[in-house]
């Protein structure tokens, strides 16, 4: 999956908040970066408003979800000791809380956030299940947490209609998962399931890609053989499949939520050719591109 960031300005947020209807969640901003080991944090693409440094550490005036999807660091805050962050670990930044984190410099880490604020998100926010003074919530790789987080950034960057709607709903539903899986173990799951979601992950992060599905699970220490066998067994289809069933699911989404022709989604979707493209989407969605769009 490529880098990206976007922050909202005062007009930007301005023309969103007239839109309708408002659901009381305003996203801020949005991101996902990987900071390389051996490089101060953070980097130097931050806007002023939200740069800081170790020294000083910083303090906002919005609602933050952080995960760290890889890697590790450090996460301090005006109630929190220095405490060591290990990939799998989301944290909570609250408005007017001292805070400040960085990566290791041996390891760097890899960084999802999404800022918001709202009326709705201020009442979220104010449940039991999350306390300024416990941000750290440890959840383990989660593939389910990790497409909210990407389709987030997709939403955001195409802004199609309805973009505003539609994001503060994953919003929504990202802070659902945090929970939800701050209730559950990483034990609970078995190596199978596991390997299988971490593999999941990886079509994910290349989903408009050819992925070579024997080379993956090569790379994972797994013959190919159990791997789809064990892949349809935890998901219920096969690895091929899957991957198909992602470029068509955003192909739908770029034909309901931009204006793209149906050449430019078929490429941007991962398909080698707009009749190919045209020819699968019709087998597993029963009507044209064109069709799809029109209803």
């Amino acid at each position: 999956m490529e880098l990206y960031r976007k922050y909202f300005d005062a007009e930007q947020l301005e023309r969103l908040a007239d839109s309708e209807p408002n659901w009381g969640v305003s996203i801020l901003n949005i991101g996902h970066n990987l900071h390389p080991a051996q490089k101060p944090y953070p980097d130097a693409n931050h806007p002023e408003s939200y740069h800081f440094n170790w020294d000083k550490g910083r303090v906002i005036h919005e609602f933050q979800i952080v995960y760290i999807s890889n890697g590790s660091g450090i996460f301090e805050t005006e109630t929190i000791p220095p405490t060591l962050v290990e990939a799998g670990t989301a944290f909570l930044l609250f408005p007017n809380v001292w805070h400040r984190y960085k990566p290791t410099m041996e390891t760097g880490w890899e960084e999802f956030w999404v800022g918001f604020g709202g009326n709705y998100s201020e009442y979220l926010m104010r449940q039991d299940c999350f306390k300024a003074d416990s941000p750290l919530i440890k959840i383990g790789f989660n593939s389910e947490l990790l497409n909210v987080f990407i389709r987030l950034v997709q939403t955001l960057k195409f802004e199609g209609i309805a973009y505003k709607q539609i994001s503060s709903c994953l919003v929504i539903q990202l802070l659902g998962l945090v929970y939800a899986s701050a209730l559950m173990t990483d034990q609970a799951q078995s190596y199978k399931e596991k390997l299988v979601h971490r593999m999941r992950y990886k079509i994910h992060e290349n989903c408009a890609g050819v992925i070579d599905m024997e080379k993956l699970a090569a790379q994972s220490g797994v013959s190919y053989g159990w791997f789809r066998k064990a892949f349809k067994e935890v998901i219920g289809t096969s690895p091929g499949q899957y991957h198909l069933n992602l470029k068509i699911e955003k192909a739908c989404e770029m034909l309901r939520e931009t204006s793209f022709s149906i050449s430019e989604i078929a490429y941007k979707a991962g398909f080698e050719s707009e009749f190919y493209f045209s020819r699968i989407f019709r087998k597993k969605m029963t009507v044209t591109p064109s069709a799809y769009r029109e209803g």
